[in-house]
């Protein structure tokens, strides 16, 4: 899996270019912005984790830092920070202590501090979450499901089968919680177009349905779904039901 780490800095140059490389050389992909909250907010929810690289320029940006504080901590991502020690201090202050893993000081030794980093995110912060597609046209159901589950797992919404298959042809889940009564393309339809690309037709699918009777279980079940939950079930099931399905998974991988 690509590491993929965040750089935000006011200050181009050679010393940039430098750990840009030495980052790649690590394995890394490196994306690097300006202290800027438009330009932090486009960033991909999949980075393992923030270097701010500080200087008397982006102490000052203390929206922008209070804005990466909030994503950082949103997305569970570790933070990392440079500069002089009153710099240090700053962006600390305005980050929170809570979410920096380590600081170091100017003048820098970048071998060194590209190594400190990648150790801590192979040990502790390359965990990204699994992501799972919620198919519904029930908007509230929809913000019912990502309510419950976004707290370990990324939610994706769809509104619509069509809105599903379209997401479907640019990424790919983990995980498809499909609703199987819907207008237009239905969880069935919707199934049958996954399993009919061979590049996905492996991809976990669970169906979400109100219905619990007999005849409707079956046909639900006669379409092979990888489990079936009903919409009625509390929260605390459905969230368990997710869990033990990846647990599931996690110890086929390791057989």
């Amino acid at each position: 899996m690509l590491k993929k780490i965040l750089i935000i800095t006011q200050t181009q140059g050679y010393l940039m270019l430098s750990l840009k490389e030495k980052f790649e050389d690590a394995g890394y992909f490196v994306t690097s912005v300006k202290a800027d909250i438009d330009e932090i907010s486009k960033t991909e929810e999949d980075i393992c984790a923030i270097l701010i690289y500080g200087d008397e320029q982006l102490v000052e940006q203390k929206p922008a830092l209070i804005f990466v504080k909030d994503w950082a901590s949103e997305h569970e991502v570790p933070v990392f920070i440079t500069g002089s020690n009153d710099e240090l201090q700053e962006i600390e202050s305005s980050v929170g202590p809570h979410l920096v893993r380590q600081k170091f000081t100017r003048p820098l030794n970048v071998n060194s501090m590209v190594e400190s980093i990648d150790h801590y995110v192979q040990k502790f912060g390359f965990q990204t979450k699994k992501k799972i597609l919620v198919v519904d046209d029930s908007g509230a159901m929809l913000r019912n499901v990502k309510g419950w589950l976004e707290d370990h797992y990324q939610v994706i919404l769809a509104n619509s089968g069509a809105m599903a298959i379209k997401y479907l042809a640019t990424d790919r889940p983990d995980l498809v919680l499909l609703d199987y009564e819907m207008p237009i393309v239905d969880g069935k339809q919707v199934l049958g177009m996954i399993r009919a690309e061979k590049e996905f037709s492996d991809m976990p699918v669970i169906f979400l349905t109100s219905k619990d009777d007999k005849e409707s279980v079956l046909q639900v079940m006669s379409l092979k779904p990888d489990g079936y939950l009903l919409k009625t079930l509390e929260p605390a099931k459905i969230i368990q039901a997710v869990d033990d399905f990846f647990e599931k998974q996690k110890g086929k991988n390791h057989a």
